[in-house]
């Protein structure tokens, strides 16, 4: 159990990795791997703090990028496998990336017979490099389009009505990637409808990526259903099966800590923060959903209610409605949670604001600031 009192000292706002936290999710990541006989990859583009990849890199196989720089960050930072996909590649990236990536997926057959044999070539003799195809199983098993790469008219993967014969004839592997934040019951739909489309073209492949999405480490995941799918899939094919949670691995092992600036009253109470859902929690406005917040409940639940907001200009940058026991005061220092994943990657300077610190909770106890940004990473951005 974190110490919340621990980030009263710092300076805000700030994230902070829970090291203790993410420790466990590897752990569970590695027995779940193990079990299944499977091989786990680090998504980037959920979580890319790389001063903590030499730790990661103790449990997992390697790193997934969405691009030439991810591939780069991965190469340089993890001592694994790199393995990159994008919906397509420039010509001018395809000799880097074939230097240093180990897996390429590309997203169409256009793609594929542009790019593949290039890639090939370029790596070099006597280099082990494979390339794959992502494709589309058709099955949609959640309700939020935005993150349904299976929708109707999805640009996300070939179609089995698609394939072109010779196609297979460049690929070592397939990818598919359906899932976000879901379980094990949505991976089984999706392998079943998988392979009644694409079960014939996997003789003779080396490999299946299952994609992201999984959310492994949450207490409610069925793991043992997930292992049990992967070890039938792996004995019918005999391939490899990869697998690229993001969220997993960084699930609940971070916070970004801020401060009450002002309090401003009109009809009902609303905290500024030096935090703000448009530049530091983006989610929040896209998907849209409510960040947990320690020590807080629902509007109406507590004696206290305020909305959060934040020092931006944009009269929508609204953080939400929440409930709290005791007065909240300016200067109060106030937890969201589960904010290592993806608020770091996406975050933004507008309207001027600070990027938050990169701080670090050890398993002892003690945050460590990581990074510090100032005017200099906001002048530079443009110009």
């Amino acid at each position: 159990m974190v110490n919340y009192s621990v980030f009263n000292k710092i300076k805000t706002p700030a994230y902070v990795t829970d090291e203790a936290r993410l420790i466990k999710n590897l752990e569970i990541l590695k027995d779940v791997k193990e079990k299944a006989g499977c091989k786990i990859l680090l998504a980037q583009k959920a979580f890319s703090m790389y001063s903590v990849y030499p730790l990661i890199e103790k449990y997992l196989d390697g790193t997934t990028a969405s691009g030439l720089f991810e591939a780069r960050l991965g190469k340089e930072e993890f001592k694994g496998e790199v393995h990159v996909f994008a919906p397509a590649f420039k010509d001018e990236d395809i000799s880097e990336l074939s230097k240093i990536s180990d897996h390429i997926v590309f997203n169409s057959i256009n793609q594929l017979k542009r790019h593949a044999d290039r890639f090939r070539k370029e790596a070099g003799e006597g280099r082990k490099v494979s390339v794959g195809l992502r494709v589309n199983p058709e099955i949609s098993t959640q309700e939020s389009a935005i993150y349904d790469p299976c929708a109707e008219g999805s640009r996300l993967g070939v179609r089995a009505c698609d394939i072109d014969g010779t196609a297979l004839d460049f690929i070592d592997g397939f990818h598919f990637h359906t899932l976000c934040e879901q379980g094990s019951d949505a991976l089984e739909i999706t392998l079943k409808a998988f392979e009644e489309k694409f079960g014939k073209y996997l003789s003779g492949l080396k490999w299946v990526n299952f994609g992201g999405g999984h959310h492994i480490t949450r207490d409610d995941y069925d793991r043992e259903l997930l292992v049990k799918l992967i070890k039938e899939f792996k004995a019918k094919y005999d391939v490899e099966v990869y697998l690229e949670p993001g969220e997993a691995v960084a699930l609940n092992a971070g916070y970004l800590v801020t401060t009450v600036m002002d309090i401003v009253e009109n009809g009902f109470k609303t905290l500024i923060l030096d935090a703000s859902a448009a530049c530091h929690m983006p989610d929040v406005l896209e998907m849209p959903y409510r960040p947990p917040l320690f020590a807080s409940g629902k509007w109406g639940e507590k004696k206290y209610d305020y909305r959060l907001s934040s020092m931006t200009c944009l009269a929508g940058d609204i953080i939400g409605d929440y409930s709290f026991d005791e007065e909240i005061r300016i200067g109060d220092r106030l937890v969201f949670e589960d904010m290592a994943i993806y608020s770091m990657v996406k975050n933004n300077t507008f309207n001027g604001m600070s990027l938050p610190d990169i701080d670090l909770l050890t398993s002892s106890g003690e945050v460590k600031v990581i990074k510090s940004f100032g005017y200099k990473d906001f002048k530079e951005r443009l110009s």
